[in-house]
């Protein structure tokens, strides 16, 4: 059960949250195990087996080599762009890789890293297991994990792992839409500030407003690496980086007096902001999951389409404070859909991951904008509403196509979500809750091909080598 919003804002590198900081996250968790049971000196090998989704569509997500940092004791946090891949070429060089970050242990990836794609562990699609054996075989520790979306990860009795010691023992109180607004109701507050007050009871007011700016920081910083970044994205399908020849495009039409802008630029420079961090996030750069990789553009695109491009700051005050508004709104929406359904393209399709990003930025954009509670849910509800079905089926299981432009367009969508919620007055027939129930049924009829395994939809029109 999530305790905080920053369950949802992860820091780590791309492609994936569920494929790439997942199993980071496990694979880690398993090697301090053996550490902590006192058999990492006598560890000889260890092995990893990658079931359904990890197996059908890892290698495009970098899986295999999120592993090996993580079985290598690295955190996601501290990996910086491009690191995977040194860290899988050393490993192929020496033939071993530091367990825990400390002694080194045999491993060869062909061997010890297996891709069962044939097979799946009973509670979700996102299965891995790791072992560890001594020198005679036998085996010394054995654990099962599932990666469940936004890089969250429990253990094989669903226990989850990782939890912020600080707020170990909290549950968040608001589980549903109704929950968030009777509350806010009752206290006669916005959702914002009844967030806030939960946070800052958690780790203090300095540490929760810190904590938000440098969520930002990081999201800002994507856009911007995003922009300037030139070339093809790794993979073997060519895809060519956009985000540098849109801005220098958009950037000359704003400075030319003859150029009368287009209707649509408004929405270009939206659009532009989510190529560059997706883009970012496909060549393994370092992203924030919102609440997932796949779908990390949306939040930061709309977030800075409005401090640029539709509000006018009087002080850098009022943009932290509506920076940490955006955020917390975004994140109580975010943790319904984890409670309420799931985040995981593998159990749901795409609506989990871009829908439910475009239903927070939506009702976050709309409480920015100085929408009541109402016509915050009600954003959040349109946002996911005109995203229900949405399937996950990337080419050659890499998050590029259709992943890259779904996130423009999930952006531009959520704008378009607020605008219609404020010009109404909070009144509507449908509910947050109950379109996230409704989503929750529609994934869970949805078949399997088009859950994130590249076996249906776009990704049977392309065939493509692995990478």
């Amino acid at each position: 059960m999530p305790a905080s919003i920053f369950d949802l804002f992860s820091i780590g590198v791309g492609p994936s949250s569920s494929h790439t900081l997942g199993p980071m996250r496990a694979a880690r968790h398993f090697a301090f195990r053996l550490r902590g049971a006192g058999v990492l000196d006598a560890c000889e090998r260890v092995a990893g087996d990658l079931y359904g989704s990890l197996a059908l569509t890892g290698r495009g997500h970098c899986t295999d080599k999120a592993v090996l940092a993580g079985l290598s004791g690295r955190c996601a946090e501290e990996i910086g762009p491009g690191e995977l891949t040194e860290i899988e070429a050393n490993v192929r060089k020496e033939g071993s890789l530091p367990l825990a970050g400390s002694r080194r242990c045999p491993f060869a990836i062909e061997r010890d890293l297996a891709f069962r794609t044939d097979e799946l562990l009973p509670a979700h699609s996102n299965g891995m297991r790791f072992r560890a054996f001594d020198a005679a075989g036998r085996t010394l520790a054995e654990s099962i994990y599932y990666s469940v979306g936004g890089g969250f990860v429990v253990d094989g009795d669903g226990a989850p792992i990782d939890e912020d010691a600080g707020v170990k023992s909290a549950s968040y109180p608001y589980l549903s839409g109704e929950a968030l607004l009777s509350a806010a109701r009752d206290r006669g507050i916005r959702i914002a500030d009844l967030v806030w007050e939960w946070e800052r009871g958690l780790r203090g007011e300095r540490e929760t407003q810190a904590r938000l700016l440098r969520i930002a920081a990081v999201m800002d910083g994507c856009i911007h690496a995003g922009l300037h970044a030139e070339g093809n994205l790794p993979g073997g399908l060519g895809v060519r980086r956009r985000a540098p020849a849109m801005y220098r495009r958009l950037k000359e039409v704003a400075n030319d007096p003859h150029v009368e802008p287009a209707g649509g630029e408004a929405m270009d420079w939206l659009s532009v902001y989510a190529i560059a961090v997706n883009e970012e996030n496909a060549a393994m750069g370092r992203v924030v999951s919102a609440p997932t990789n796949g779908a990390a553009g949306i939040i930061p695109s709309v977030l800075r389409y409005y401090q640029r491009h539709m509000a006018n700051f009087a002080s850098d005050a009022e943009r932290k404070r509506d920076t940490a508004e955006f955020l917390l709104v975004a994140g109580a929406i975010g943790i319904l859909y984890k409670v309420g359904a799931s985040l995981s393209a593998a159990e749901v399709g795409c609506q989990g991951e871009v829908g439910v990003a475009c239903s927070m930025a939506a009702g976050a954009l709309a409480s920015v904008m100085g929408g009541t509670n109402a016509q915050v849910e009600n954003a959040a509800e349109i946002g996911m509403e005109h995203n229900l079905g949405l399937t996950c089926d990337p080419i050659g299981g890499l998050v590029q196509i259709p992943c890259i432009e779904r996130n423009s367009m999930g952006a531009v969508k959520a704008v378009n979500a607020a605008r219609l919620a404020l010009y109404n007055d909070g009144s509507h027939v449908v509910s947050l809750d109950s379109v996230i129930a409704t989503m929750r049924r529609t994934g869970e009829d949805m078949a399997r091909q088009y859950k994130e395994t590249s076996l249906g939809g776009l990704a049977v029109a392309v065939t493509v080598p692995e990478c």
